[in-house]
Protein backbone atom coordinates (compact mmCIF):
# COMPACT_ATOMS: atom_id res chain seq x y z
CA UNK A 1 0.00 0.00 0.00
CA UNK A 2 2.39 2.33 -0.83
CA UNK A 3 2.21 5.70 -2.37
CA UNK A 4 3.54 9.38 -3.22
CA UNK A 5 2.88 10.25 1.02
CA UNK A 6 3.38 6.94 2.00
CA UNK A 7 6.95 7.37 0.40
CA UNK A 8 7.38 10.58 1.22
CA UNK A 9 6.88 9.88 4.60
CA UNK A 10 8.95 6.66 4.85
CA UNK A 11 6.28 4.31 5.78
CA UNK A 12 5.29 1.04 4.47
CA UNK A 13 1.65 1.27 4.25
CA UNK A 14 -0.72 4.44 3.63
CA UNK A 15 -2.35 3.93 7.16
CA UNK A 16 -2.73 6.49 9.19
CA UNK A 17 -3.90 5.27 12.60
CA UNK A 18 -5.11 7.74 15.27
CA UNK A 19 -5.49 6.67 18.66
CA UNK A 20 -5.65 8.72 22.01
CA UNK A 21 -3.26 5.54 23.21
CA UNK A 22 0.02 6.02 22.94
CA UNK A 23 0.62 1.50 23.17
CA UNK A 24 -1.80 1.70 20.12
CA UNK A 25 0.21 4.65 18.28
CA UNK A 26 3.62 2.67 18.70
CA UNK A 27 2.09 -0.82 17.10
CA UNK A 28 0.70 0.97 13.97
CA UNK A 29 4.33 2.12 13.70
CA UNK A 30 5.93 -0.73 14.17
CA UNK A 31 3.63 -2.35 11.94
CA UNK A 32 4.26 0.09 9.01
CA UNK A 33 1.82 2.34 9.18
CA UNK A 34 1.51 6.11 10.77
CA UNK A 35 0.44 6.21 14.25
CA UNK A 36 -1.15 9.78 15.32
CA UNK A 37 -1.24 9.79 19.26
CA UNK A 38 -4.51 11.97 20.07
CA UNK A 39 -3.48 14.73 22.62
CA UNK A 40 -6.58 15.82 24.00
CA UNK A 41 -6.94 13.66 27.13
CA UNK A 42 -3.74 15.07 28.97
CA UNK A 43 -4.38 17.92 30.90
CA UNK A 44 -0.84 18.76 31.89
CA UNK A 45 2.13 18.59 29.61
CA UNK A 46 4.03 17.10 31.83
CA UNK A 47 2.04 13.69 30.88
CA UNK A 48 1.46 14.07 27.48
CA UNK A 49 5.68 14.32 27.87
CA UNK A 50 6.00 11.24 29.52
CA UNK A 51 3.83 9.33 26.88
CA UNK A 52 5.99 10.45 23.88
CA UNK A 53 9.23 9.47 26.13
CA UNK A 54 7.59 6.22 26.07
CA UNK A 55 7.02 6.49 22.13
CA UNK A 56 9.89 7.51 21.34
CA UNK A 57 11.12 4.30 23.10
CA UNK A 58 8.83 1.84 21.25
CA UNK A 59 8.53 3.29 17.61
CA UNK A 60 12.03 1.59 16.10
CA UNK A 61 12.73 4.78 15.31
CA UNK A 62 10.06 5.18 12.57
CA UNK A 63 7.68 8.21 12.07
CA UNK A 64 4.74 9.17 13.84
CA UNK A 65 2.37 11.88 14.35
CA UNK A 66 0.40 13.99 17.03
CA UNK A 67 -3.33 15.30 16.77
CA UNK A 68 -4.21 18.21 19.04
CA UNK A 69 -8.05 20.08 19.12
CA UNK A 70 -7.59 24.21 18.90
CA UNK A 71 -9.84 26.33 17.17
CA UNK A 72 -8.85 28.63 13.84
CA UNK A 73 -8.71 31.43 15.47
CA UNK A 74 -6.86 32.78 18.62
CA UNK A 75 -9.72 33.55 21.56
CA UNK A 76 -7.17 35.67 24.50
CA UNK A 77 -8.20 35.33 28.14
CA UNK A 78 -10.83 33.29 28.85
CA UNK A 79 -10.35 30.68 31.27
CA UNK A 80 -12.03 27.49 32.30
CA UNK A 81 -13.56 29.08 35.35
CA UNK A 82 -15.25 32.22 32.78
CA UNK A 83 -16.74 29.01 30.84
CA UNK A 84 -17.48 26.89 33.85
CA UNK A 85 -19.56 30.30 34.90
CA UNK A 86 -21.35 30.07 31.74
CA UNK A 87 -23.06 26.66 31.82
CA UNK A 88 -26.94 27.31 33.02
CA UNK A 89 -27.98 25.54 36.06
CA UNK A 90 -31.09 23.29 34.79
CA UNK A 91 -28.27 21.57 32.36
CA UNK A 92 -26.27 21.00 35.66
CA UNK A 93 -29.65 19.81 37.43
CA UNK A 94 -30.28 17.21 34.19
CA UNK A 95 -27.17 15.95 34.41
CA UNK A 96 -27.09 15.24 37.74
CA UNK A 97 -31.11 14.07 37.95
CA UNK A 98 -29.96 11.40 34.75
CA UNK A 99 -26.60 10.21 36.87
CA UNK A 100 -28.88 9.56 39.70
CA UNK A 101 -31.78 7.95 38.11
CA UNK A 102 -29.15 5.16 37.19
CA UNK A 103 -27.56 4.64 40.54
CA UNK A 104 -23.94 6.59 39.59
CA UNK A 105 -21.98 6.55 42.56
CA UNK A 106 -19.60 9.97 42.90
CA UNK A 107 -16.50 10.15 42.80
CA UNK A 108 -14.03 10.01 45.97
CA UNK A 109 -13.81 13.49 48.07
CA UNK A 110 -11.10 15.09 46.05
CA UNK A 111 -10.94 13.03 42.66
CA UNK A 112 -10.31 14.53 40.24
CA UNK A 113 -11.82 13.90 36.89
CA UNK A 114 -10.53 11.12 34.89
CA UNK A 115 -11.89 12.31 31.44
CA UNK A 116 -10.75 16.03 30.63
CA UNK A 117 -11.76 18.39 28.25
CA UNK A 118 -9.27 20.99 29.06
CA UNK A 119 -7.51 20.07 26.11
CA UNK A 120 -10.12 21.52 24.28
CA UNK A 121 -9.11 24.52 25.28
CA UNK A 122 -6.26 26.63 23.34
CA UNK A 123 -3.90 27.52 25.68
CA UNK A 124 -3.87 23.90 26.51
CA UNK A 125 -3.29 22.85 23.21
CA UNK A 126 -0.55 25.17 22.62
CA UNK A 127 1.19 23.59 25.89
CA UNK A 128 0.66 20.31 23.77
CA UNK A 129 2.16 21.77 21.06
CA UNK A 130 5.38 23.37 22.58
CA UNK A 131 5.90 19.57 24.16
CA UNK A 132 5.60 17.91 21.01
CA UNK A 133 7.80 20.22 19.35
CA UNK A 134 10.84 18.93 21.36
CA UNK A 135 10.15 15.49 19.80
CA UNK A 136 11.23 14.00 16.02
CA UNK A 137 7.05 14.16 15.00
CA UNK A 138 6.87 13.78 11.93
CA UNK A 139 2.74 15.12 11.65
CA UNK A 140 0.53 17.84 13.05
CA UNK A 141 -2.89 16.47 12.94
CA UNK A 142 -6.11 19.68 13.51
CA UNK A 143 -9.46 17.94 14.59
CA UNK A 144 -11.11 21.07 14.44
CA UNK A 145 -9.91 22.75 11.17
CA UNK A 146 -6.92 24.33 10.14
CA UNK A 147 -4.76 25.19 13.15
CA UNK A 148 -4.21 28.90 13.72
CA UNK A 149 -0.88 30.40 11.04
CA UNK A 150 0.96 31.09 13.29
CA UNK A 151 1.14 27.40 14.63
CA UNK A 152 1.09 26.28 10.79
CA UNK A 153 4.14 28.10 10.81
CA UNK A 154 5.93 26.89 13.76
CA UNK A 155 5.25 23.23 12.31
CA UNK A 156 6.51 23.63 9.22
CA UNK A 157 9.93 25.56 10.53
CA UNK A 158 10.32 22.28 12.56
CA UNK A 159 9.68 20.18 9.31
CA UNK A 160 6.55 18.94 10.51
CA UNK A 161 3.79 18.56 8.11
CA UNK A 162 0.73 19.39 9.07
CA UNK A 163 -3.15 17.64 8.17
CA UNK A 164 -6.61 18.45 9.40
CA UNK A 165 -9.88 16.96 8.86
CA UNK A 166 -12.75 18.02 6.87
CA UNK A 167 -16.25 17.26 5.97
CA UNK A 168 -17.16 19.21 2.83
CA UNK A 169 -14.77 20.50 -0.31
CA UNK A 170 -15.82 24.35 0.77
CA UNK A 171 -13.69 22.67 4.44
CA UNK A 172 -11.08 21.28 2.58
CA UNK A 173 -10.28 24.46 0.49
CA UNK A 174 -9.89 26.41 3.63
CA UNK A 175 -7.30 23.79 4.67
CA UNK A 176 -5.61 24.37 1.67
CA UNK A 177 -5.98 28.58 1.21
CA UNK A 178 -4.40 28.08 5.13
CA UNK A 179 -1.06 26.14 4.07
CA UNK A 180 -1.75 23.02 4.77
CA UNK A 181 -0.14 20.00 3.33
CA UNK A 182 -2.35 17.34 3.84
CA UNK A 183 -6.40 16.58 3.97
CA UNK A 184 -8.22 14.51 5.88
CA UNK A 185 -11.22 13.79 3.96
CA UNK A 186 -13.94 12.46 6.83
CA UNK A 187 -17.08 11.13 5.75
CA UNK A 188 -19.86 10.94 7.94
CA UNK A 189 -19.78 7.64 9.14
CA UNK A 190 -16.46 8.07 10.82
CA UNK A 191 -16.64 7.80 15.00
CA UNK A 192 -15.90 11.11 16.52
CA UNK A 193 -16.74 14.92 15.05
CA UNK A 194 -18.41 14.36 11.48
CA UNK A 195 -19.79 15.92 8.84
CA UNK A 196 -23.24 15.10 6.69
CA UNK A 197 -21.66 13.66 3.75
CA UNK A 198 -20.84 10.12 3.08
CA UNK A 199 -17.13 8.85 2.77
CA UNK A 200 -17.92 7.54 -1.15
CA UNK A 201 -19.44 10.61 -1.72
CA UNK A 202 -16.99 13.12 -0.73
CA UNK A 203 -13.54 11.41 -0.99
CA UNK A 204 -13.66 12.43 -4.39
CA UNK A 205 -14.77 15.73 -4.07
CA UNK A 206 -12.05 16.78 -1.85
CA UNK A 207 -9.58 15.35 -3.78
CA UNK A 208 -10.48 17.14 -6.92
CA UNK A 209 -11.14 20.47 -4.62
CA UNK A 210 -7.40 20.24 -3.18
CA UNK A 211 -5.55 18.65 -6.34
CA UNK A 212 -2.05 18.17 -5.86
CA UNK A 213 -2.58 18.00 -2.09
CA UNK A 214 -2.16 14.73 -1.02
CA UNK A 215 -6.00 13.23 0.70
CA UNK A 216 -6.62 10.78 3.07
CA UNK A 217 -10.18 9.17 3.55
CA UNK A 218 -11.80 8.45 6.62
CA UNK A 219 -14.75 7.26 7.79
CA UNK A 220 -16.21 3.42 7.05
CA UNK A 221 -12.93 2.67 6.71
CA UNK A 222 -12.36 -0.93 8.57
CA UNK A 223 -10.90 -3.47 5.57
CA UNK A 224 -8.39 -3.69 3.23
CA UNK A 225 -11.19 -3.64 0.13
CA UNK A 226 -12.34 -0.35 1.79
CA UNK A 227 -8.73 0.87 1.72
CA UNK A 228 -8.53 0.12 -1.70
CA UNK A 229 -11.49 1.88 -2.32
CA UNK A 230 -10.56 5.04 -0.80
CA UNK A 231 -6.79 4.86 -2.74
CA UNK A 232 -9.39 3.97 -6.64
CA UNK A 233 -11.39 7.12 -5.10
CA UNK A 234 -8.01 9.02 -5.54
CA UNK A 235 -7.19 9.14 -1.66
CA UNK A 236 -3.27 8.90 -1.10
CA UNK A 237 -3.65 6.95 2.21
CA UNK A 238 -6.85 5.94 4.80
CA UNK A 239 -7.15 7.64 8.09
CA UNK A 240 -8.70 4.97 10.52
CA UNK A 241 -9.91 5.44 14.15
CA UNK A 242 -12.49 3.11 15.36
CA UNK A 243 -10.58 -0.23 14.51
CA UNK A 244 -8.41 0.25 16.94
CA UNK A 245 -10.54 0.53 19.97
CA UNK A 246 -10.57 -3.40 20.65
CA UNK A 247 -6.95 -4.28 19.88
CA UNK A 248 -4.81 -5.80 22.72
CA UNK A 249 -2.81 -2.85 23.57
CA UNK A 250 -5.76 -0.59 23.63
CA UNK A 251 -5.54 -1.36 27.68
CA UNK A 252 -6.91 1.81 28.59
CA UNK A 253 -10.47 0.76 27.23
CA UNK A 254 -12.66 -0.64 30.03
CA UNK A 255 -13.60 -4.65 29.80
CA UNK A 256 -17.24 -3.22 30.11
CA UNK A 257 -16.79 -1.05 27.29
CA UNK A 258 -14.64 -3.55 24.93
CA UNK A 259 -17.60 -5.71 25.31
CA UNK A 260 -20.16 -3.37 24.55
CA UNK A 261 -17.98 -2.86 21.06
CA UNK A 262 -17.81 -6.06 20.09
CA UNK A 263 -21.47 -6.64 20.73
CA UNK A 264 -22.51 -3.50 18.52
CA UNK A 265 -23.64 -3.56 14.93
CA UNK A 266 -23.26 -0.85 12.29
CA UNK A 267 -26.58 0.46 13.27
CA UNK A 268 -25.93 0.86 16.55
CA UNK A 269 -24.07 4.53 16.71
CA UNK A 270 -25.45 8.12 17.04
CA UNK A 271 -24.35 11.45 15.69
CA UNK A 272 -24.92 13.25 18.78
CA UNK A 273 -24.03 16.88 20.57
CA UNK A 274 -24.20 15.28 24.12
CA UNK A 275 -20.83 14.75 24.44
CA UNK A 276 -19.01 17.91 23.62
CA UNK A 277 -21.39 19.94 22.04
CA UNK A 278 -20.48 19.04 18.27
CA UNK A 279 -22.23 16.78 16.20
CA UNK A 280 -20.12 13.24 17.58
CA UNK A 281 -20.53 10.27 16.27
CA UNK A 282 -20.93 7.22 19.15
CA UNK A 283 -22.45 4.63 20.48
CA UNK A 284 -25.88 4.91 21.08
CA UNK A 285 -26.75 4.62 25.06
CA UNK A 286 -29.14 5.73 27.47
CA UNK A 287 -27.01 9.26 28.41
CA UNK A 288 -27.45 10.22 24.32
CA UNK A 289 -30.96 9.05 24.43
CA UNK A 290 -31.65 11.39 27.51
CA UNK A 291 -29.88 13.93 25.38
CA UNK A 292 -31.94 13.42 22.68
CA UNK A 293 -35.45 13.42 24.64
CA UNK A 294 -37.68 16.90 23.87
CA UNK A 295 -38.73 16.81 27.24
CA UNK A 296 -34.75 17.56 28.47
CA UNK A 297 -32.51 20.43 27.63
CA UNK A 298 -30.53 20.93 24.29
CA UNK A 299 -27.16 20.05 24.41
CA UNK A 300 -24.81 23.51 25.32
CA UNK A 301 -22.38 24.56 21.88
CA UNK A 302 -18.85 23.50 22.54
CA UNK A 303 -16.96 23.86 24.99
CA UNK A 304 -20.03 24.29 27.34
CA UNK A 305 -21.02 20.70 27.00
CA UNK A 306 -17.74 18.63 27.30
CA UNK A 307 -16.88 21.07 30.75
CA UNK A 308 -20.48 20.47 31.72
CA UNK A 309 -20.59 16.48 31.66
CA UNK A 310 -16.63 15.99 32.51
CA UNK A 311 -17.48 14.75 35.83
CA UNK A 312 -20.66 12.87 34.79
CA UNK A 313 -18.50 11.02 31.92
CA UNK A 314 -15.54 10.37 34.70
CA UNK A 315 -18.19 8.31 37.04
CA UNK A 316 -19.87 6.73 34.15
CA UNK A 317 -16.23 5.04 32.99
CA UNK A 318 -14.97 4.90 36.59
CA UNK A 319 -17.62 2.71 37.86
CA UNK A 320 -19.00 0.86 34.23
CA UNK A 321 -22.58 1.71 34.43
CA UNK A 322 -23.32 -0.21 31.31
CA UNK A 323 -26.69 1.62 30.04
CA UNK A 324 -24.71 4.81 29.94
CA UNK A 325 -21.55 3.74 28.97
CA UNK A 326 -20.37 4.99 25.35
CA UNK A 327 -17.50 6.11 23.58
CA UNK A 328 -16.55 7.93 20.59
CA UNK A 329 -17.11 5.11 17.32
CA UNK A 330 -17.47 4.99 13.61
CA UNK A 331 -19.92 2.66 11.92
CA UNK A 332 -17.13 0.00 11.55
CA UNK A 333 -17.97 -0.67 15.00
CA UNK A 334 -20.28 -3.77 13.23
CA UNK A 335 -17.00 -4.98 12.13
CA UNK A 336 -14.98 -5.73 15.30
CA UNK A 337 -16.13 -8.62 16.98
CA UNK A 338 -12.86 -9.93 18.18
CA UNK A 339 -10.21 -8.44 20.45
CA UNK A 340 -6.32 -9.13 18.81
CA UNK A 341 -3.27 -7.22 18.35
CA UNK A 342 -2.74 -3.99 16.59
CA UNK A 343 -0.39 -6.02 14.26
CA UNK A 344 -3.25 -8.72 13.54
CA UNK A 345 -5.11 -5.82 12.41
CA UNK A 346 -2.56 -4.79 10.37
CA UNK A 347 -2.01 -8.32 8.50
CA UNK A 348 -6.23 -8.38 8.04
CA UNK A 349 -6.08 -4.96 6.36
CA UNK A 350 -3.20 -5.71 3.77
CA UNK A 351 -4.65 -9.39 2.69
CA UNK A 352 -7.78 -7.52 2.05
CA UNK A 353 -6.29 -5.11 -0.05
CA UNK A 354 -4.34 -7.72 -1.80
CA UNK A 355 -7.65 -9.58 -2.30
CA UNK A 356 -9.44 -5.87 -3.80
CA UNK A 357 -6.28 -5.24 -5.97
CA UNK A 358 -6.91 -9.13 -7.39
CA UNK A 359 -10.62 -8.82 -8.36
CA UNK A 360 -10.21 -5.37 -9.73
CA UNK A 361 -7.14 -7.02 -12.49
CA UNK A 362 -9.52 -9.93 -12.55
CA UNK A 363 -11.81 -7.23 -13.87
CA UNK A 364 -9.79 -5.68 -15.96
CA UNK A 365 -8.41 -8.80 -17.71
CA UNK A 366 -5.15 -8.44 -16.37
CA UNK A 367 -4.85 -11.67 -14.30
Amino acid sequence: METELSNRLGIEHAIFGFTPFPAVAAAITRAGGFGVLGAVRYGAADELARDLDWMQEHTDGKPYGVDVVMPAKKVEGVTEADIEAMIPEGHRRFVQETLAKHGVPELAEGEASGWRITGWLEHVARSQLDVAFDYPVKLLANALGSPPPDVVERAHGHGILVAALAGSARHALHHKDAGLDIVVAQGYEAGGHTGEIASMVLTPEVVRAVDPLPVLAAGGIGSGEQIAAGLALGAQGVWLGSIWLTTDEAALTSPALTEKLLAAGSGDTVRSRALTGKPARQLRTEWTDAWEDPEGPDPLPMPLQGLLVAEAVSRIQKYEVEPLLGTPVGQIVGRMDAKRPVQAVFDDLTRGFERAIDRVNRIAGRA
